[in-house]
């Protein structure tokens, strides 16, 4: 060691060394002195911790007082607050009124959903299948269902139009109901939906922090809606409707309607048309093509014939032309004229080429009451319109007149609605329809046959034929059990002038258009038409009408089967063979059999 390197013990026993002393300035580290680098460390101020300290101190008295609000001074409101946000309202849906037929058969029903397995959309069952084993089984008065049960229905034919159909209660994609009730759309689904419906209750139900139901409540039962009976008889109903369908199918007629009536109350024992829809399928909505097929079908099977249609009558008009023409003195019951198969009268445009008006056959000499039996159409156009001097006609104003008295041409009143009126023709209406041409006497003999622009509709012909069987009284149909009869008005005809006109009815069946209707122990009066349809007359309407018991009357009917070929031979009176002839096993009681002994 030099004498220029002095060296010095540290305390530690170490040596310092010189130039560990006189460190030269150009060789410092490159420290960042902005950042506190090679700066001997100071300690913390006192002030500086004071002043810390007050700054806690302050923020936590803030917190402890907005403590204080939230809790104590506004608790109870934020506690129902939070109470709040976790209840929720539920629906109880209430049980829809079941439909029972008058022996108590049910119609219309409820069936209980299999819940964890239904989901709805819209008024579509988009999962899952019905959970009840017996498709008959509705939930018991203490079930409370937050899903709407099933409504379900008869599944033999004939019945949709009466019932109708419902929509169901709709649910959005999150799950919440934005229509909580059934709604009945047509039929007695639609007619009598206020009372079938019944009222909803609501359910709250309290949801914990993670979703889980925690707890339940009841705030409101349901109220479930009424049942209803009607006059209908199932079985009766689905033999009509099975008849007529099975006729349109052979025989090529588009459709048909049909409808029985009490004539002493109005209560209607059955009511169908064909083609028809099933009430399930539009009640679920989810066969799509069905639908449409319903919508777009040429055979109109969302049409109710029966109260809708309009139909050229034909020859079921001729009874009430008869009733006229003997109030009106026009013609003595017993007097005969001759039918050699037509009439002609002049033509006011070429004498050369008088007008004819042809018979559907010869006749040859018939009084009025051989005249409806056998259908004479030249004695009703002399009876109606008059001919030559021979005879005195009714007239177009009398024609109308004993129409309307009998309820043709008008709504029966029906609480089912949708009905149509029809028409009677008259001078007006061809003036209004046909660019103002005068009236003249052909369309007189048309008219009377229930031809030209003559419609009806099956439900008002079956009023007006009970009319005549109870001797004048018109009722408006009913279609609940035991309703009280509402008598529209009353036709001031002497009793002599009905008893011809039924006289001539009952022939009809013995001798006449109607022997299809002749039974050994089952008396029908009866009468029946073939209405032309089309510019070739290649297509017809083909009606029955009528009463039963012909000794006591209970029950009239009317039929029709809607434009079927010309060249067809059975018609309509086959339909109500088909189902006299069931009554007169199953319901005997109706057409004035003992009625058999229970379990016979």
């Amino acid at each position: 060691m030099g004498m220029f390197s002095p060296r010095r013990r540290n305390t530690n026993g170490g040596e310092i060394n010189l130039d560990e002393i006189l460190l030269d300035a150009k060789n410092l580290p490159e420290f960042n002195v902005h950042q506190m680098e090679g700066r001997i460390e100071r300690p913390i101020s006192k002030w500086a911790v004071r002043s810390l300290g007050i700054a806690f101190f302050f923020i936590a008295a803030a917190f402890s007082s907005r403590a204080v609000v939230l809790q104590i001074v506004h608790g109870d409101t934020y506690r129902a607050k939070a109470d709040a946000n976790h209840l929720d309202s539920v629906p109880i849906f209430s049980q829809r009124g079941i439909i029972y037929d008058r022996t108590g058969a049910e119609l219309a029903w409820n069936t209980a959903p299999e819940l964890a397995n239904h989901v709805w959309f819209g008024s579509m069952l988009t999962a899952g299948t019905v959970g009840a084993t017996d498709p008959h089984a509705t939930t018991t008065s203490d079930t409370y269902l937050s899903e709407p049960y099933l409504r379900s229905y008869i599944r033999e034919s004939g019945f949709g139009h009466l019932l109708g159909y419902v929509s169901y209660p709709l649910k959005d994609n999150k799950g919440f109901y934005y229509q909580t009730e059934f709604q009945g759309k047509a039929g007695v689904e639609g007619l009598l939906d206020k009372e079938l419906n019944g009222l909803n209750g609501t359910r709250l139900t309290e949801t914990d922090a993670l979703g889980n139901i925690a707890g339940e409540s009841v705030i409101e039962p349901p109220k479930d809606g009424s049942n209803v009976t009607l006059s209908i008889d199932a079985g009766v109903q689905s033999t009509l409707n099975n008849a007529i369908a099975a006729l349109a199918q052979k025989s090529g007629f588009v459709g048909g309607g049909g409808v029985i009536m009490d004539v002493r109350t109005g209560e209607v024992l059955a009511l169908t048309s064909y083609p028809e829809y099933d009430s399930q399928v539009l009640s679920l909505g989810d066969d799509v093509d069905k639908i449409r097929g319903y919508m777009t079908g040429t055979n109109k099977p969302l049409l109710n014939r029966v109260l809708s249609g309009l139909y050229t009558p034909g020859s079921i008009v001729k009874p009430f032309v008869a009733l006229g023409a003997l109030e009106e003195g026009v013609i003595d019951p017993n007097k005969k004229i001759l039918s050699t198969g037509s009439i002609s009268i002049p033509n006011p445009y070429d004498p050369t080429k008088p007008s004819v008006f042809r018979d559907w056959r010869a006749q040859g000499w018939v009084d009025m009451r051989q005249a409806l039996a056998v259908s004479s159409d030249v004695y009703f156009y002399e009876v109606g319109g008059g001919y030559k001097n021979e005879q005195k006609g009714l007239g177009i104003s009398n024609i109308k007149k004993y129409s309307e008295l009998f309820g043709l041409g008008s709504t029966t009143g029906i609480i089912l609605g949708n009905e149509a009126t029809g028409v009677i023709p008259d001078p007006e209406w061809k003036a209004a329809n046909f660019n103002g041409e005068p009236w003249r006497l052909g369309d007189t003999y048309h008219t009377a046959v229930g031809q030209y622009g003559f419609q009806v509709t099956p439900i008002q012909m079956v009023r007006a034929v009970a009319a005549l069987a109870n001797n004048g009284t018109l009722l408006v149909p009913q279609i609940l059990k035991d309703a009280a009869p509402e008598v529209t008005s009353t036709v001031s005809i002497r009793p002599e002038n009905f008893k011809i006109v039924k006289e001539g009815m009952r022939e009809g069946v013995l001798a006449g258009t109607a022997s299809a209707l002749a039974f050994p122990n089952v008396t029908v009066a009866a009468k029946t038409g073939t209405a032309e349809l089309g510019a070739a007359k290649q297509y017809v309407n083909s009606w029955t009408t009528g009463f039963f018991p012909y000794e006591d009357p209970q029950y009239a009917f009317a039929v029709v089967m809607e434009r079927g070929p010309v060249t067809n031979t059975v018609g309509a009176s086959f339909i109500m063979r088909q189902v006299i002839d069931w009554m007169r096993t199953n319901r005997p009681e109706y057409v004035g059999l003992p009625a058999k002994a229970a379990g016979q």
